[in-house]
């Protein structure tokens, strides 16, 4: 029997914030385009470089702009988004997966974009452009970029023969864009001793990750009723355990279909439904033969603008990642939802949750231990909301991006501080005075 493909496609740069926050990017736009003064050269310019889920951080660079800052964007993925925020975005091409010739010509394409942009600051995320941006811009000494390591990535995660033989090379590539880097942001301090080491420094800051508590909240009372996603997906009446989540072996999607398959045993009405892009994901992503085998109690659909309101349909939520990846986007928004979570106990999973306490965290690849604290969430209703609520008060209390922006303009302020006075020494470093850091 071959599992259910349900699939709605994506609008367009809308995920959860975005789709609720459209609104308010229109209104954005509509204020440059007003005030055009305000992309004089007095305003710091930051450049934002990312993958191909950048459009994810539009609120972000927002936020930044009613802070002073001009914005503008560098990616993989659609401009559209970014025009509908009226934020001016510059696209180029990477291989997310290992290929030295397409580093190199991506290297290239950095570099001219970095010399016809010259911004005053570039912020980067994600693992290739943390490493290319930096070696892209070695000749514009005066240049501060700032990277965020948001997670390990696939090198220092996985267990696979090819991933230990590439880490001596990523960690020689990881030193190598340190020379050229002004400042490290860590998500978690797991990662900044990871990666800092013996070689931490006051450029190694850590600010946590963040969510937009206004749009998500927009987007559950704007998105359709949990009734309407259950009749979509032929779930009425199940049990729904819903996990959001690249459909990728690092992502923990074998051990939740075994786990799957024993809560199915012992609880023949659950469903689990999964949210996620898998034909993307090239070798490291599960096959659609994987996800048959469990069907009909594995649902997928992949990805989705609604996430909100189908997080807000869900009884549970499992993330069963094996990945090192900083604070997971999809554990603060199912906090948000009020959702009881089971998840593993990888570092930025403990931020969000706390064993026993906000929900539950399990070893990563041990199905049967995820089963048991799924089927006890569905058992023990009222711990289930317990637990949900009080994680849902964490993640309001740290995680909002209003706060951690607030760090990142200070950071941001401190360096093109720096750099106007010519303060920056010609290998690009400098040193980060308190202000910058804040607590974590």
């Amino acid at each position: 029997m071959q599992s259910r493909i349900v699939r709605e496609p994506l609008m367009h740069g809308k995920g959860t914030a975005e789709s609720a926050a459209a609104s308010l990017r229109a209104a954005s736009a509509e204020q440059a385009a007003l005030h055009p003064d305000q992309t004089a050269s007095g305003r710091p310019h930051l450049l934002y470089v990312s993958g191909e889920d950048h459009h994810f951080r539009i609120p972000f660079m927002l936020a930044l702009r009613e802070r002073g800052f001009r914005v503008t964007a560098a990616g993989t993925g659609d401009s559209r988004p970014f025009e509908c925020a009226g934020i001016d975005f510059h696209r180029f091409e990477f291989d997310r997966f290992v290929n030295p010739l397409a580093d190199l010509a991506a290297i290239k394409a950095l570099a001219r974009l970095l010399a016809d942009i010259r911004p005053d600051i570039v912020q980067t995320c994600d693992t290739k452009p943390n490493y290319l941006v930096p070696l892209a811009g070695r000749r514009l000494r005066d240049l501060p970029i700032v990277r965020l390591i948001n997670g390990r990535g696939w090198v220092f995660s996985s267990r696979s023969p090819r991933a230990r033989a590439l880490r001596p090379i990523y960690r020689a590539l990881y030193r190598l864009a340190d020379r050229s880097t002004a400042a490290n942001v860590f998500e978690i301090q797991d990662d900044l001793e990871f990666f800092g080491g013996r070689r931490r420094s006051s450029r190694d800051v850590v600010i946590p990750g963040w969510v937009d508590i206004d749009a998500f909240d927009c987007a559950l009372a704007c998105g359709p009723s949990p009734e309407q996603l259950r009749r979509e997906f032929d779930l009425v009446g199940a049990e729904v355990v819903v996990t959001v989540t690249r459909m990728t072996r690092q992502k923990g999607i074998p051990a939740l279909l075994e786990a799957a398959a024993i809560v199915h045993a012992v609880r023949p009405g659950v469903r689990f439904l999964l949210v996620g892009p898998r034909e993307s994901e090239g070798p490291l992503a599960v096959t659609q033969g994987e996800l048959d085998r469990h069907a009909p109690y594995v649902v997928a659909v992949g990805p989705r603008s609604d996430v909100a309101a189908v997080l807000r349909s869900a009884d549970i939520f499992a993330f069963p990642t094996e990945y090192g990846e900083g604070v997971p986007r999809a554990l603060l928004e199912a906090a948000l939802a009020e959702r009881p979570i089971v998840t593993t106990s990888l570092a930025g999973c403990r931020d969000v949750v706390r064993d026993g306490w906000s929900g539950f965290l399990v070893p990563p690849r041990a199905p049967r231990v995820l089963a048991e604290r799924i089927l006890t969430m569905l058992q023990e209703r009222e711990l289930a909301r317990t637990m949900a609520s009080r994680a849902a008060t964490r993640v309001r209390q740290k995680f909002g991006l209003a706060s951690i922006v607030a760090r990142y303009a200070a950071l941001y302020t401190e360096i093109s501080g720096y750099s106007r006075r010519g303060e920056l020494p010609a290998t690009g470093r400098y040193r980060l005075g308190p202000s910058a850091v804040g607590e974590s």
